[in-house]
């Protein structure tokens, strides 16, 4: 519910001190729907004790107690403008820009800045801004520097254009349903005025589809701030390669310098909601030309993004004439763009391009193919329909669990799977194991690693998540080996459960599980700290999945692990027993570092490859 306690226009200052939140509502809906209509047609004896309505023009304003305590003001009667900047300032939960005009800069600016001479009289600074939220539905009520200094002094506020998307989004929506309709009509299959009853049919649905868009557009720049500090290497090195390719000015969008960013990391901060917003924006225009350069779009499976795009009466009706929309390929290409970006965040294709050496085109299948094989779309729902539930900070803790996932299934598939990846060819092919292996997990992993569920899953529930979609997020990290398991079954043509189970043996018995634990938990100062943990992470997947699969046939299958596995220990008994003694000094509560762990990860290979 919105207690609206003040409002203006280039007319009238409106401020009702303590409204009932049911009367106002109905007063204000009452005026929205005439055809004409102002501050002064708002029926006056429903305002409470001390507003009123106020003409702009007049000379001073005599305050009301009601209206002093609401704006911090003392004195008995002030100016307009005065008013206003007072209102601007008030301690409340939300700030909304509706209108024309630009009300707030920063600090290190001037008014001319702010390019809008008729407010400079009730301008103020972002960090007097005294809302906790500012949303913007007017283009430009802030500048950019003055949202910049409102998020660093608390506030929450994206851009104007974040908060205005929607708007775009709709209309692009509506341009490419009547191209639709219009191939349709002029083959003589719809008529006019059926084609007219259709479109107002599909209203309530085209904005639920809108609306789902950008809110995870709002939804992935929330994720991202929760976790902006310890991000900040890696949206500093974004920032740098994006004006190496000349995509990017740092000046022209108001974008940290390097020194400013050092400071950022200094003091422990991050980018700001603005800055992000900016990122976010860029990562997708980026990754659109990438993706329009290349054949992804033409790749049947993402027909099914392409369908999926359009109100449910089209699909159900005219699937055949969507897969020959003129627009086809940027809608499938805008539609992919807006999925990774705003799930997996602005950094995700770049950091999985660097590492993988691939174009943007092949992280994005691998991306696809992960989600699939995964089921990460009916968790992510799971996570979204706990809006209000719990509190938001442990649904961003579950969506950056799943994204832990989607990147290490797809610089898998990356670097495993055939180039060009084959979408659906890779989702039948691994699709059902994992999906097997997922719901017999529990059967598989060591006793010490089952505990380790059973405790972040009790965390989750006592934060108020249901215990099935708590138990589903934590079992992901002991996923992150699966395509590598069904791999070696598939290799040896035997059942996926008890490769499982014989990878999942060695990994306790020779201390993988704990140097990758030990490794996860470095706190990672660079860029390139990142690459190196990422690195010794992926060496130790690489040689679970060898000596796994070396001792596979030994075993009879996995039948007999616990003998093979100790039959080929003794026989290394001299590099085992210096390999228990790092995962011992691991364990004596000394803290790693990474020169302990390189090491480690050097006697591991010594003793995987003797």
């Amino acid at each position: 519910h919105i207690k609206l306690l003040a409002a203006f226009n280039h007319l009238h200052i409106f401020i009702d001190p303590d409204p009932d939140p049911e009367k106002s509502f109905k007063e204000r809906k009452r005026l929205f729907k005439l055809p004409r209509s102002n501050w002064a047609d708002y029926n006056a004896k429903l305002i409470s004790n001390g507003g009123g309505i106020f003409d702009r023009s007049a000379k001073s304003l005599k305050l009301t107690p009601e209206i002093k305590e609401l704006t911090g003001l003392t004195a008995d009667s002030v100016p307009p403008n005065d008013l206003l900047k007072a209102l601007l300032q008030a301690e409340v939960e939300l700030l909304w820009f509706g209108g024309i005009g630009s009300y707030v800069k920063a600090r290190t600016e001037s008014h001319a800045d702010a390019g809008d001479r008729a407010n400079e009289a009730l301008r103020v600074n972002g960090n007097e801004v005294g809302a906790k939220v500012v949303g913007e539905g007017a283009n430009l009520g802030m500048t950019q520097l003055g949202r910049i200094e409102f998020a660093l002094a608390g506030g929450r506020i994206n851009t104007d254009a974040v908060d205005n998307s929607a708007g775009v989004n709709s209309s692009d929506m509506e341009v490419n349903i009547k191209i639709l309709t219009g191939m349709v009509e002029e083959s003589g299959s719809l008529k006019r005025a059926a084609r007219n009853k259709l479109l107002a049919s599909m209203t309530k649905e085209v904005a639920n589809l809108v609306l789902e868009n950008n809110y995870l557009q709002s939804q992935s720049i929330s994720v991202t701030q929760t976790a902006a500090a310890r991000l900040i290497d890696r949206h500093w090195q974004f920032m740098k390669e994006l004006e190496r390719a000349g995509d990017l000015n740092r000046e022209v969008e108001y974008l940290p310098n390097d020194e400013t960013m050092d400071d950022r990391k200094t003091a422990d901060l991050g980018l700001t909601r603005p800055e992000l917003s900016v990122l976010l924006a860029y990562a997708k225009i980026v990754l659109y030309d990438d993706l329009m350069a290349s054949d992804l779009p033409d790749d049947p499976y993402m027909a099914k993004s392409l369908v999926e795009y359009f109100p449910t009466p089209l699909r159900d009706k005219y699937k055949k004439q969507i897969g020959k929309h003129r627009l086809r390929r940027e809608i499938v290409g805008t539609t992919i763009t807006n999925e990774i970006i705003n799930r997996a965040g602005f950094t995700f294709v770049h950091e999985l391009q660097e590492r993988s050496g691939m174009e943007a085109c092949d992280v994005v299948r691998g991306y696809v193919i992960t989600r699939e094989i995964f089921q990460l779309r009916k968790l992510w729902d799971e996570i979204e329909a706990l809006d209000n539930k719990v509190p938001a900070s442990v649904q961003s803790a579950m969506l950056i669990e799943l994204g832990r996932i989607l990147a290490r299934g797809t610089i898998w598939f990356l670097r495993h799977g055939e180039t060009p990846l084959n979408i659906k060819d890779s989702i039948d092919m691994y699709g059902p194991d994992v999906a097997k292996l997922q719901a017999d997990l529990e059967k598989v992993l060591s006793e010490e690693n089952l505990q380790l569920q059973r405790e972040r899953t009790a965390v989750l529930e006592e934060q108020g998540a249901p215990r099935t979609l708590a138990k589903a997020v934590v079992s992901l990290r002991a996923m992150v080996p699966a395509c590598d398991i069904v791999r070696i079954a598939r290799g040896a043509k035997t059942p996926v459960l008890p490769v499982a189970k014989l990878y999942s043996d060695l990994g306790k018995r020779f201390g993988f599980d704990q140097l990758r634990r030990a490794a996860s938990g470095l706190p990672i100062d660079s860029h390139w700290d990142k690459q190196a943990v990422e690195a010794i992470i992926d060496d130790l997947y690489g040689m679970q999945y060898d000596l796994t699969a070396n001792l596979l046939g030994a075993s009879k299958g996995g039948k007999d692990a616990g003998k093979v596995i100790d039959k080929w220990g003794k026989s290394r008994a001299t590099l085992l027993r210096r390999t228990d003694q790092i995962l011992e000094e691991l364990t004596s509560g000394n803290t790693p570092d990474l020169a302990v762990l390189a090491v480690a990860n050097r006697q591991m290979r010594s003793l995987v490859t003797s």
